[in-house]
């Protein structure tokens, strides 16, 4: 990068959440207690996962890829926020700002991957049940999770070199609890055209093409199941995909709140709830609505918890 393009600011300024000075230990604890939430409900889907041998399909081979992609979503802004709201410092290097941009763009590309192939292994477990195992061969779930890796690491490269070649104001002042990409285009004493044009064109294609599939593949599996209705059919098929469609609604949902429905005359601190949603709390829940729906889990965890028991009774005999 030339001399001339590079920011001549050294830190910007997080205003964090709007909160009064009094709330700010209340929050800090709060957000402290889900964060620890998130990782700790995340790993232990993973660590289930990897013990039982019952686990070893592709739906739970891409359920611990989006559970570890959960763990590192909030990891990029809940900590730095926290640390934040203990010491009262709201600034963050210039290195740091563009790096947190960068991962938030990588991670949140990458669930919505992630969530679209999931749509696609459920897609064909119901609907191409005597060919499911041809289909999903290891192979085949090991490139589609490589294949979302890669282009959310081409779509956040992208996004953060053109950000890197921004000049920024004087007032380096962003209003939110980290760096998200839209704020800080608006503290840019740059031409932002060809920004825009890149979120609107790649980043809108980005979104549209996984939401698409994970809608078609809904279509396909309730066409299948409505061609034949029963009621066993229903619950069961409700039983299999109902976690992932929550799953997919408080995803797209905050999502859509955050980047679409809001305007100028939005407030700032609804943004700043919604983009909550999204970066702390849908990850938080993710670990429940897979664990508490999911018999298979369930059984797991009873399995973990009853080979723990037994081995602290023997070492205390």
């Amino acid at each position: 990068m030339r001399r001339e393009n590079q920011t001549s600011i050294s830190e910007f300024l997080l205003l964090g959440l709007p909160i009064l000075p009094e709330q700010r230990g209340v929050f800090f604890a709060l957000f402290l207690g889900m964060y620890l939430t998130t990782v700790l409900g995340n790993l232990l889907i993973i660590l289930l996962i990897r013990l039982d041998s019952r686990l070893h399909t592709p739906m739970y081979f891409f359920l611990s890829h989006l559970a570890f992609n959960d763990v590192c979503l909030s990891s990029v802004t809940v900590p730095k926020t926290l640390a934040n709201m203990y010491t009262n410092q709201k600034s963050i290097p210039y290195a740091g700002c563009i790096s947190q941009t960068y991962f938030l763009i990588l991670f949140g590309c990458l669930d919505n991957f992630l969530l679209a192939v999931m749509a696609y292994d459920r897609y064909v477990a119901i609907c191409q049940p005597l060919h499911y195992t041809t289909i999903m061969r290891p192979e085949l779930c090991v490139s589609l999770v490589a294949a979302c890796w890669f282009f959310s690491s081409l779509h956040s490269l992208l996004h953060t070199l053109l950000l890197a070649r921004l000049s920024f104001c004087a007032d380096s002042t962003i209003p939110h609890f980290f760096c998200d990409l839209t704020e800080l285009l608006k503290v840019s004493c740059s031409d932002i055209s060809l920004n825009d044009l890149i979120i609107l064109t790649e980043g809108g294609l980005l979104f549209i093409f996984p939401l698409s599939g994970i809608l078609g593949s809904y279509v396909r599996i309730w066409a299948t199941v409505l061609r034949e209705p029963s009621a066993k059919k229903f619950f069961k098929v409700l039983s299999t995909c109902g976690s992932h469609l929550l799953v997919v609604a408080l995803y797209y949902g905050t999502i859509a709140e955050v980047y679409f429905f809001s305007s100028s005359s939005t407030s700032n601190d609804k943004n700043i709830t919604a983009s909550v949603m999204y970066m702390v709390v849908t990850p938080m829940l993710n670990p429940f609505i897979y664990s508490l729906r999911n018999r298979d889990m369930k059984r797991a965890l009873e399995m973990v918890v009853n080979r723990a028991k037994f081995l602290m009774s023997k070492d205390s005999r």
